[in-house]
C-alpha cells in the first residue's frame, strides 16, 4: 500500500459546483471550496454538518455543557467532566443524547443527571439531531467516511458522495532529516518572511516541543502567525496559576521549582539559590511572594488576581472573566479550589480571540485540510498518531480507517510540501508516525530507512539582514587542568564545554563539604579557639548555613552527622598534626573561610588549602592539607574508596567509566617538589565511621585511604629487600611461612632470570612463565609441599596487589604525557578545529557523572 493521491481543491470544486449544498468533514476545506465560488450562490455552499445545523461558528460544547452542569447541579467537577465527555462522544457515534445510558457501566446516577441537563441545552449536537436537509436540495458529500453517525443523520435520502481521493498514488517528497528540532525550525525561518507569511502553513503536533520552538522563533523574527498558544498557554495565566499553587505548596518548595514564576514576577534570583527552600531565602526580591503566601488562606480569587496584576503591572481581564464564568471570583483561594481551577484549564480549551493572518500553525490531529501554497510538516513521529477512544460505542477499526484517510489528505496539502524530521533523538531512533506502517510496503524502523535526504544545520543570517564578520581574536589557550576539569573532559568533552558556559545551582553537599573544609583549615590555624567543648556550637552554625537546603525532618539527623564529622576531624588532627614547613605558593590560601569570618580570626597556616598551578606539567589544584613534605591529604565527606579503586579509576589507557585523576595529578605536582622521594596521598573520609561512632565503636584508621608513589619502576620496587620482607611478614599465612624459610637471594635470582610479565590480573600472573619459575625455585629451596605451592600463589597475588594499589615512576611519566595530549586536544577544540564531542576517550560517557545532562543528547557523538 502507498499514499493515495488526494484531489486538489480545484478538482473537488469542479465536481461539486453544480450542487446546491456540499457537506465536508472539516471547516478549512469548506472555506477553501467557498473561496472558489465563481457564481452567485444563495445560502451556504460548502459547509460542515455542524455549522449547517447550528447556523453559527462551531463551539466547544463539551466546555459549555461542563459549565452548565457545575452551575445547575451538585456534581463534582471531575465527575461532571467524565460524564460530559462520555455523553457527547456517544451521541456523536450513536446519534442520540441518551445513547450512553444503553451501556450499563456508564448508566450511573451522575450520567443520568448530566443527560437530562445536556439534552435540554441548545448545543450543536442537539441541533444536528433535530436538523434535516430539505429533500429537494441537491447534496454532495465529500469524504462520507469521515463523517460520524450524528453528522450523517442530517442527510436527505438522496445525495451524491464525492471521494476526495483518486486512484493514483501520491508521489510524496522525501523526508528531510536534520540533527535537532532547532535545525528544523531554522529551515522554516529561512523560508518564511513577513511578506510571504500568508502563503505558508506549519503542521505539527501541538503537544510537541516544535510548537513552542516555532512560536518563539516567529516572535523573535517578527513573523506573524496564528493558531498557536491557547488560553492556558498564556504566560500570564500560567504564572498566576503557579502563584496560587506556590501559596499552598508548603515550606519545602525550592527556588528552582518556581523559577518561571519568579521570572514572570520580575524577581531576579541567581541560579545558585535553586536548591534552597523559598521560605528560607533571605532576599528582598521574594518578600512580596512570601507575604502573598501568608495572606492567601483568607483571600478570594478576585483579591489574588488584583494583587498579581499590581505586582506585574499587567492586566488579565480574560482570566478574570473566566473565573467569573466558573463562579470562583468570590471564592476563597483554598487548595481544593485551586485544584478544580487547574483541572478545568487542563481539560477544556477556553476560546481566545485570534487575528487570522500570517503563518498558519495547524495541529496534526485536527483538520486535514490546510489551504496554503507551502506547507511544512514538522516531526511526523509517533506523536502524530491519534488514539481511538476506548469506549464500547466506538468501532476502533472504523475509527482507525477514518484517521488514516485524514492523515493521507493532510500530507498532501499545498503546492510544495516539506517533511522535516529527526532520525534520532536522545541517542535513540525516532519512530515515524504509525500510519506509515499501513501506507508503505517496505519495512522500516526510522526515517533514514525510507526515501530521505540528510541535511546539516544551516547558518542563518542575523535578523537585521546583515552578516556578521568574524572577529579576528585568537582563543585563550588553557595552560593547566584541574583534576575535576580533567575528569569531566575525559568522561565527555561536551560536558566539559558546557561546564564552562552554564551556571549550576549551589548544592547541599557542596555547602556541607565546603563548611567541613573551612573548619579543618581554621582548626589547624587556631587550635586554641575550637575545642571539643565548643564543637556543638560549630555544628549548630553549620546546620544554620545548610538549613535552607534541608527538609525539616532532616535537621536532627544532620546535626548528629555534623557533630560526629567535626569530632573525627579534630581527633585526627590532634593525633596527627601537620609536620614540616608546609607548602608556600605564589598564591597562598584559597579565598574566604567561613569560620575565619565567624570567629574574626585570620588564616595564616602554610599547610592548609594550598593552591598550585604547575604550567610545566599543565596541572593545577588545591591541596586541602600538606600533612608533611611527602604526604598530602584530602578531606572527603563521601563514602570511602579503597586504594585499589583510587588507582583503578585513575587509569587512562583505557580510561575508567568513572575517571578520577585527583591523587595522580596531585602526586605528579608533588613529585616536582620532591623528585626522588616516596610520596603519599591520603583521602580522609571523616564521615566513614558515622554509624560506628553512634554505637560507640569507631576507628580513625577506617577513615583513611592512602595511595603511595614510589620513585622507581614497579619492577625495581618489587625486587627490593623491603618487598621480600613483606612476603615474609605481611602477606597471607602460607606465603609468610614459605618465604620465611627462603632467602632474598633466591627471590632475586628468579627476578633476574625471568622478565616480570605485564599481567592484567593475578590469575594470569600465577599461570605465567614467571609464576611457574618462582614456584619451581621455592619448591626446590623449601620443599615440595602443598603450602609452598600455595604460598607462591599468594606471593604472586600480593605482588599484583602492590601494582594495583600504588603508583610508580612510569605511571606518573605516562600521566604527564596524557595531560599534555589532552591540553593540546582541548586547545585545538577551543580554537574551532572540531566540535567538542559527546563521547569521551572511553566511548559513550557515564551519564551518572555528567553535570549538564540537559545540554547533551545521549548516544550522540557530534
Amino acid at each position: 500500500m502507498s499514499l493515495t493521491r488526494a484531489k486538489s481543491i480545484d478538482s473537488l470544486y469542479e465536481e461539486c459546483k453544480a450542487f446546491d449544498l456540499v457537506l465536508v468533514p472539516d471547516a478549512p476545506m469548506a472555506s477553501a471550496l467557498n473561496r472558489r465560488l465563481d457564481h452567485p450562490h444563495f445560502g451556504p455552499f460548502a459547509i460542515t454538518p455542524r455549522r449547517l445545523a447550528a447556523r453559527r461558528r462551531e463551539e466547544a460544547e463539551d466546555r459549555l455543557a461542563f459549565l452548565e452542569l457545575i452551575r445547575t447541579t451538585d456534581l463534582g467537577w471531575k465527575e461532571t467532566a467524565y460524564a460530559v465527555g462520555n455523553i457527547l462522544q456517544c451521541w456523536e457515534y450513536q446519534g442520540t443524547a441518551d445513547a450512553v445510558l444503553d451501556y450499563e457501566q456508564f448508566a450511573t446516577a451522575a450520567t443520568r443527571t448530566a443527560v437530562d441537563c445536556i439534552a435540554d441545552m441548545d448545543t450543536t449536537s442537539r441541533r444536528l439531531t433535530e436538523y434535516s436537509i430539505d429533500a429537494e436540495t441537491s447534496v454532495a458529500v465529500v469524504g462520507f467516511e469521515q463523517l460520524t453517525e450524528l453528522e450523517r443523520s442530517v442527510l436527505p435520502s438522496d445525495y451524491e458522495t464525492v471521494d476526495p481521493f483518486t486512484e493514483e498514488p501520491f508521489d510524496q517528497p522525501p523526508f528531510r532529516i536534520f540533527d535537532s528540532p532547532a535545525a528544523i525550525v531554522d529551515v522554516v525561518l529561512d523560508t518564511v518572511t513577513e511578506e510571504n507569511a500568508d502563503d505558508v502553513a506549519v503542521v505539527l503536533d501541538a503537544a510537541s516541543q516544535y510548537s513552542s520552538l516555532v512560536e518563539s522563533a516567529f516572535e523573535a523574527a517578527g513573523v506573524p502567525y496564528y493558531g498557536g498558544p491557547g488560553f492556558a498557554d498564556d504566560a500570564r495565566h500560567r504564572a498566576f496559576l503557579q502563584l496560587l499553587r506556590t501559596a499552598h505548596a508548603g515550606r519545602e518548595t525550592r527556588v528552582g521549582d518556581v523559577r518561571p514564576l519568579l521570572t514572570q514576577l520580575g524577581m531576579a534570583i541567581d541560579i545558585e539559590h535553586d536548591e534552597k527552600r523559598l521560605s528560607d531565602l533571605d532576599r528582598p526580591e521574594v518578600d512580596w511572594l512570601l507575604d502573598f503566601r501568608d495572606e492567601i488562606p483568607s483571600s478570594t480569587f478576585a483579591e489574588a488576581i488584583d494583587a498579581y496584576e499590581a505586582v506585574t503591572d499587567t492586566t488579565t481581564d480574560a482570566f478574570r472573566d473566566e473565573l467569573a464564568t466558573l463562579g470562583l471570583l468570590d471564592v476563597t483561594v483554598t487548595e481544593p479550589a485551586v485544584d478544580r481551577l487547574e483541572f478545568y484549564l487542563q481539560s477544556y480549551e477556553v476560546p481566545v480571540e485570534r487575528e487570522n493572518e500570517g503563518v498558519l500553525l495547524a495541529d496534526a490531529k485536527s483538520a486535514a485540510h490546510v489551504d496554503r501554497a507551502v506547507v511544512f510538516y514538522l516531526g511526523l513521529d509517533e506523536g502524530w498518531t491519534q488514539s481511538s477512544p476506548r469506549r464500547p460505542w466506538v468501532d476502533r477499526d472504523q475509527e482507525f480507517e477514518r484517521n488514516i484517510r485524514q492523515f493521507q489528505r493532510l500530507l498532501q496539502n499545498g503546492v510544495d510540501q516539506y517533511y522535516l524530521v529527526q532520525d534520532t533523538a536522545g541517542g535513540s531512533p525516532v519512530t515515524p508516525c504509525l500510519y506509515f506502517e499501513e501506507l508503505f510496503d517496505e519495512e522500516f524502523d526510522r526515517f533514514s530507512d525510507l526515501d530521505s535526504l540528510q541535511h546539516t544545520r544551516v547558518s542563518r543570517p542575523t535578523q537585521d539582514g546583515f552578516d556578521r564578520e568574524p572577529l579576528d581574536v585568537p582563543p585563550e589557550e588553557a595552560t593547566a587542568l584541574s583534576q575535576s576539569s580533567l575528569n569531566t573532559y575525559v568522561n565527555s568533552p561536551r560536558d566539559y564545554f558546557f561546564s564552562r558556559l552554564v551556571d549550576n545551582p549551589d548544592k547541599e553537599y557542596f555547602r556541607e563539604g565546603n563548611l567541613f573544609h573551612d573548619f579543618a583549615e581554621f582548626y589547624v590555624s587556631h587550635l586554641d579557639v575550637v575545642t571539643t567543648d565548643t564543637l556543638d556550637e560549630v555544628a549548630d552554625v553549620m546546620l544554620e548555613e545548610v538549613d535552607p537546603f534541608l527538609r525539616g525532618v532532616d535537621r536532627e539527623v544532620r546535626l548528629t552527622k555534623y557533630r560526629i564529622g567535626l569530632r573525627t576531624i579534630v581527633e585526627f588532627l590532634e593525633a596527627n598534626p601537620p609536620q614540616g614547613d608546609g607548602l608556600a605558593t605564589s598564591d597562598s590560601g584559597w579565598g574566604e573561610n567561613f569560620f575565619a569570618e565567624y570567629y574574626d580570626r585570620p588564616i595564616d597556616a602554610s599547610h592548609t588549602e594550598r593552591w598550585f598551578e604547575n604550567t610545566d606539567l599543565g596541572v593545577k589544584g588545591k591541596i586541602d592539607l600538606v600533612h608533611s613534605p611527602t604526604r598530602l591529604l584530602d578531606y572527603k565527606s563521601g563514602s570511602k574508596k579503597s586504594a585499589y579503586s583510587v588507582v583503578k579509576h585513575s587509569a587512562f589507557d583505557p580510561p575508567s567509566d568513572r575517571p578520577n585523576f585527583q591523587a595522580l595529578l596531585y602526586l605528579a605536582h608533588q613529585r616536582t617538589e620532591h623528585p626522588d622521594e616516596q610520596l603519599q596521598f591520603t583521602f580522609f573520609h571523616f564521615l566513614e565511621t558515622l554509624d560506628d561512632v553512634v554505637t560507640g565503636d569507631g576507628s580513625l584508621d577506617d577513615c583513611l585511604t592512602t595511595v603511595t608513589y614510589h620513585p622507581v619502576s614497579y619492577e625495581e620496587y618489587i625486587a627490593s629487600p623491603a618487598v621480600f620482607t613483606e612476603l615474609q611478614e605481611d602477606a597471607a599465612n602460607d606465603c609468610n611461612k614459605t618465604f620465611s624459610k627462603s632467602t632474598y637471594e633466591v627471590y632475586q635470582a628468579v627476578l633476574d632470570a625471568h622478565e616480570f610479565p605485564d599481567a592484567s590480573d593475578s590469575d594470569e600472573l600465577v599461570d605465567s612463565e614467571f609464576g611457574e619459575a618462582l614456584t619451581d625455585r621455592l619448591v626446590a629451596d623449601v620443599g615440595d609441599y602443598k603450602y609452598v605451592k600455595n604460598g607462591c600463589k599468594q606471593a604472586l597475588r600480593h605482588l599484583r596487589r602492590i601494582r594495583d594499589r600504588n603508583y610508580f615512576a612510569g605511571d606518573v611519566d605516562a600521566f604527564e604525557q596524557f595531560v599534555r595530549e589532552r591540553l593540546s586536544e582541548l586547545n585545538g577544540r577551543r580554537a574551532g578545529d572540531e566540535r567538542f564531542p559527546v563521547q569521551g576517550l572511553g566511548g559513550d560517557p557515564n551519564y551518572r557523572y555528567v553535570d549538564n545532562r540537559d545540554c547533551i543528547l545521549e548516544g550522540g557523538s557530534r
